[in-house]
């Protein structure tokens, strides 16, 4: 007598079926990296527009404390050595007449504080702010601190006040140090990419509301103490007489406003417009 034979049967995926299931594998993964790629240049993006906040932030800090600072301590509590004392809260170059015939700041480039060399401190991109930034230090002394925006990039130098040009003491190898980067206050017209004709675009076509009429804006705008008596007409004897205009020397800046425009280095990850940061403080001199 012979046992029956049982075929057991093995049930499997066909060939269609795993090559579909494939393909739907390859989609799902594809959709996946795509997206994960998409995130890591987003968040690459956002850092470094946080990473220029960040330095925009603690450069317009530290400018605004030298501002506060500025023009101390007074002639009137120093035994008459220059280097322990501000002769004015802000230098300006010899050729004016540094300390005794201060030149007059004004806006646009205005104004008569121009340097030999071109530059123009105080100006819209150029300060040197004169103090003792360490008066817990008995040994220590006045200090020209000096912010100038040079190309794209906000420098900052302080060198030990002495009797000579404060504008060529920052020559080399005094020159001042990188200290913000990417800064376009003074590059409305800077090319940041091109239209679906390949003409250029610029800062100021990206945005038009923050450098109105294409001009440059700005990093230093100032306002001053009125003149003394001394240094004006007789005061009128209405009572409701108009103030007197202020004393555009460097020597009665009361206040400045410091605007920071600054660029991150790379283009929206999704739109891919430039990201532009714009911060606003106000230093006020409080020594005499």
């Amino acid at each position: 007598m012979k046992r029956a034979i049982r075929t057991i049967r093995q049930e499997g995926f066909t060939l269609v079926e795993l090559l579909v299931s494939l393909g739907i594998f390859l989609v799902i993964s594809g959709a996946a990296f795509t997206l994960l790629a998409s995130s890591q240049q987003r968040y690459q993006t956002e850092s470094q527009v946080l990473s220029s906040f960040q330095e925009a932030r603690l450069g317009l800090d530290q400018i605004v404390r030298d501002v506060n600072d500025s023009g101390y301590p007074p002639p009137s509590f120093s035994a008459g050595i220059r280097k322990f004392f501000a002769d004015s809260p802000f230098a300006w170059s010899q050729g004016s007449g540094y300390p005794n015939a201060p030149c007059l700041i004004g806006t646009a480039g205005g104004g008569t504080c121009t340097t030999a060399g071109g530059d123009s401190a105080p100006g819209d991109f150029d300060i040197i702010v004169e103090t003792n930034p360490n008066p817990q230090d008995p040994g220590s002394q006045v200090q020209w601190i000096r912010y100038q925006l040079q190309g794209t990039t906000l420098m900052r130098g302080a060198l030990p006040k002495d009797n000579g040009d404060p504008d060529t003491a920052f020559n080399p190898p005094n020159t001042p140090a990188p200290f913000v980067q990417n800064v376009v206050n003074n590059s409305p017209n800077l090319q940041v990419g091109v239209d679906a004709a390949g003409n250029p675009i610029t800062l100021f076509q990206q945005y038009p509301a923050v450098f109105p009429g294409g001009a440059p804006v700005p990093i230093f705008q100032y306002t001053c103490d009125l003149p003394s008596v001394s240094q004006a007409v007789p005061l009128p004897t209405a009572a409701c007489a108009p103030r007197l205009p202020p004393d555009n020397s460097p020597a009665n800046i009361r206040e400045v406003t410091i605007t920071l425009i600054v660029k991150a280095p790379q283009p929206d990850a999704a739109s891919g417009r430039t990201r532009l940061i714009q911060l606003l403080g106000r230093g006020r001199r409080v020594n005499p």
